[in-house]
């Protein structure tokens, strides 16, 4: 006898405050959506955060794709998106990197303009984030007590992802 088992698997995201003023979204699949909204919210709560409403802090965070890959041809790069008829929102080189950020929706058409343009292209990067618009500073307790917060939620096995815009 076969027994088929069928697991549907939701996709769950989060928004919250952390210390210091600082913003997290957490992206999570879950096979249960009141559990996972439990162990997050516990998760905010014992680290006194508060975990917000949809919406609370998207907005202050830019949904962008990611190519990051070995060049320093910025222009000819940059052509050859434009070529493609692109949306680049942005382009850097650094350190022999170039690394290309566009609206989700047009990651698989920059992709293959780069290949066309470059050849077979070694991504070191190539997927989607969410990136704050501006940098929370923390310090001291605020520090710890973030860290504490992105410990607990790694632990969680339903958490996928956490974009925090906390920076150095």
């Amino acid at each position: 006898r076969i027994i088929f088992l069928l697991f549907v698997l939701n996709v769950a995201r989060y928004e919250g405050f952390g210390p210091g003023g600082c913003m997290l979204i957490i992206d999570c699949l879950t096979d249960n959506a009141n559990r996972t909204i439990g162990d997050v919210r516990g998760c905010f709560t014992k680290t006194k955060c508060k975990l917000g409403s949809p919406g609370s802090v998207s907005h202050l965070f830019d949904h962008s794709a990611i190519l990051v890959f070995d060049s320093e041809e910025e222009e000819a790069a940059l052509d050859a998106l434009v070529m493609a008829d692109v949306d680049v929102t942005d382009l850097e080189c650094e350190d022999g990197k170039l690394s290309v950020f566009v609206p989700p929706t047009e990651q698989f058409k920059a992709k293959q303009a780069l290949q066309d343009a470059f050849g077979e292209i070694d991504f070191d990067v190539d997927e989607v984030q969410f990136l704050p618009q501006t940098t929370a500073v923390l310090e001291g307790e605020d520090e710890q007590v973030l860290e504490k917060l992105l410990d607990m939620l790694n632990y969680l096995d339903d958490v996928q992802n956490v974009y925090c815009n906390a920076g150095g």
